[in-house]
């Protein structure tokens, strides 16, 4: 006994004649008459009687349509929730990303992934790169924008655009935005650092630059929410370096500074896991996302 004869059983239970009953179904009134002859030989019960051209059903036909009717809607429920249709795909899509990204680059993209995708259920989780990529391993996130580099193992990688790191130093007068200063290393030899969480992907990138420029800062504290980190510099507890986006602010109290001749930059990456079935609504958000953060999309809207 399986689903389909269950389904057969039930167009002929709802309808006048094996033969209309055979026409929903798109087979041949003999087929469906075999498939109710094994179902009923397997239950070792009769499900219809003839009376003319009619069938009349049993006792036994009644009450196997009501737990036929439960299975039928299991099915579907279960087809539907694993439905890999985009139009139809009713499921929670999880997106992950840093908290800097969001506020500073996802607000019209998301806005606009709503309207695109009216019937997804989209859920924003908040979480720095490492917790990131657990859940995507995990299947907790479906899409998740991510700093390289990150373990690309089971993972699909989407590089969007590179962004600067540039140093901060506070100010005890308001700073009118302005052009990004130049400094020395030596500049920053004994000045006290606020930095990202040791082991996160920026810090080991910030930590290698220092190193590489031959300079160990004194790092007096740590935060891993760039916003925190802006307000702390800025109250003049110390330098940092953060990413260009987030100090696009018109006025604030620090100077930017990028090393004489050097750059750091971050890139930043759509991930999602590797699957023999990817989830087609992941597919499509990653490709739109992909299109209204590339680079040049960004320089159109901010000259618009």
């Amino acid at each position: 006994m399986d689903v389909y004869q269950l389904e057969l059983f039930l167009a002929v239970m709802n309808s006048p004649s094996m033969t209309r009953a055979a026409e929903k179904v798109y087979l041949s009134p003999g087929a469906v008459s075999l498939q109710l002859r094994n179902l009923a030989d397997e239950l070792h019960t009769e499900l219809f009687v003839r009376n003319g051209k009619r069938l009349i059903p049993t006792p036994a036909a009644v009450r196997l349509a009501e737990r036929a009717k439960a299975m039928v809607s299991l099915k579907d429920q279960i087809r539907q929730e694993f439905e890999n249709d985009i139009t139809k795909d009713t499921r929670a899509f999880h997106f992950a990303t840093g908290v800097t990204t969001l506020i500073y680059q996802l607000g019209k993209p998301l806005r606009q992934l709503r309207k695109q995708y009216p019937n997804a259920e989209i859920r924003v989780t908040v979480s720095v790169t490492e917790e990131t990529i657990a859940g995507l391993h995990n299947r907790r996130f479906d899409l998740g924008l991510v700093s390289l580099p990150v373990p690309e193992e089971n993972l699909r990688i989407m590089p969007l655009f590179e962004e600067e790191l540039l140093i901060l130093r506070p100010s005890a007068k308001k700073v009118h935005g302005g052009p990004v200063g130049s400094i020395r290393p030596a500049d920053l030899a004994r000045a006290p650092f606020i930095l990202y969480p040791k082991h996160s992907v920026l810090r080991v990138m910030i930590d290698r630059f220092f190193k590489d420029i031959g300079i160990t800062p004194d790092v007096v504290m740590e935060a891993d929410d760039t916003e925190a980190i802006k307000r702390l510099v800025e109250s003049g507890f110390g330098c940092s370096m953060l990413p260009e986006h987030a100090l696009r602010q018109r006025t604030r109290f620090f100077h930017t500074y990028r090393i004489n001749g050097r750059r750091l930059g971050r890139t930043l990456a759509l991930a999602m896991v590797r699957a023999d079935y990817p989830r087609k609504l992941t597919l499509s958000i990653a490709d739109s996302l992909q299109k209204m953060l590339a680079p040049e999309t960004q320089s159109k809207s901010r000259i618009a």
